[in-house]
């Protein structure tokens, strides 16, 4: 196969785990590469392990750390259409391809060549008078202090319902296993694309999760009630809303937004989610396979 040729590499860190050995096995095989190694700067605090450099510069970006850490760094390298490469810092994530522990393997095999680009989907969203926003795993709309939030929701111009309750998550299949499982949205499975919406704690009414096919529009009333409230994307705040003043927002699934190196080894979502202790066998299972393993001895 074909070497890849990287003459910058960027790096996307942790704010405060333990990164001394990942960044010297970069630089060490930046070096071999004769390529220069830069930092790319996100939001809030970091600590520096690099000179500051521009994701649209560089030939590849390194996430340090977890899924969040992999998540910024998407956000920082798809628009300018860079492939990301995640390693696990402590917790394997599900946007991880490689460990600190197996990173020279795994930049090796970068480096010749041996590595497929894993395709992202992310949710676009339109505004009046704000920019476009992008969301990899999820959207939230959440109330913001005392009272509730109220959400009405239209597809493709018909109304779907409306409600008043604690927040709607609009979510990605990647997303669909985060935030909008922890609200009790459905998991979409691999393979599966577009959109779901969850609402969360409706008062009253009926409200439940639904799917939307990728490039089906979606359209938002957002209002903030009493208590105001904020729109979040991918966990960080995005807009901030003060009380009774709605915004509507357009929210569809891109395909194929961003870009994660695979290196055709990691576990399967559904392996992942099972390992973290997200998905659980019910305890009248667990307690027949403990009798049979007891009747097998």
């Amino acid at each position: 196969m074909a070497t890849d040729a990287f003459d910058r590499i960027g790096l996307v860190v942790h704010p405060r785990r333990e990164l001394s050995r990942a960044v010297a096995t970069i630089r060490e095989w930046a070096e071999r590469q004769d390529a220069t190694v830069v930092q790319v700067q996100g939001k809030g605090r970091v600590q520096e392990v690099a000179p500051p450099g521009e994701a649209a510069d560089c030939d590849l970006v390194i996430a340090l750390g977890g899924d969040g850490t992999a998540l910024a760094a998407l956000h920082a390298a798809a628009p300018v259409g860079r492939p990301v490469l995640g390693v696990a810092c402590g917790s394997l994530g599900a946007l991880t391809a490689t460990t600190a522990e197996e990173l020279e393997d795994g930049l090796g095999r970068v480096a010749n060549g041996d590595w497929t680009p894993r395709k992202l989907p992310a949710l676009v969203g339109e505004r009046d008078g704000g920019d476009e926003l992008h969301a990899i795993n999820d959207v939230v709309f959440v109330r913001d202090g005392a009272g509730q939030v109220m959400v009405e929701i239209e597809i493709e111009g018909e109304r779907y319902v409306r409600f008043a309750g604690d927040w709607l998550v609009s979510a990605t299949p990647l997303g669909s296993t985060a935030y909008t499982l922890a609200a009790g949205g459905p998991v979409l499975a691999p393979g599966a694309t577009g959109q779901v919406l969850t609402p969360l704690s409706p008062h009253g009414g009926v409200c439940p999760p639904v799917v939307v096919a990728a490039g089906i529009e979606v359209e938002l009333l957002l209002n903030p009630g009493n208590g105001g409230a904020r729109l979040e994307i991918d966990g960080q705040i995005a807009v901030e809303l003060s009380p009774q003043e709605p915004i509507e927002l357009k929210l569809r699934c891109r395909e194929e937004f961003a870009t994660l190196v695979s290196l055709g080894e990691q576990e399967t979502l559904m392996a992942g989610l099972r390992r973290r202790r997200i998905l659980l066998d019910s305890p009248r299972i667990l307690a027949r396979d403990d009798r049979e393993a007891a009747a097998a001895r």
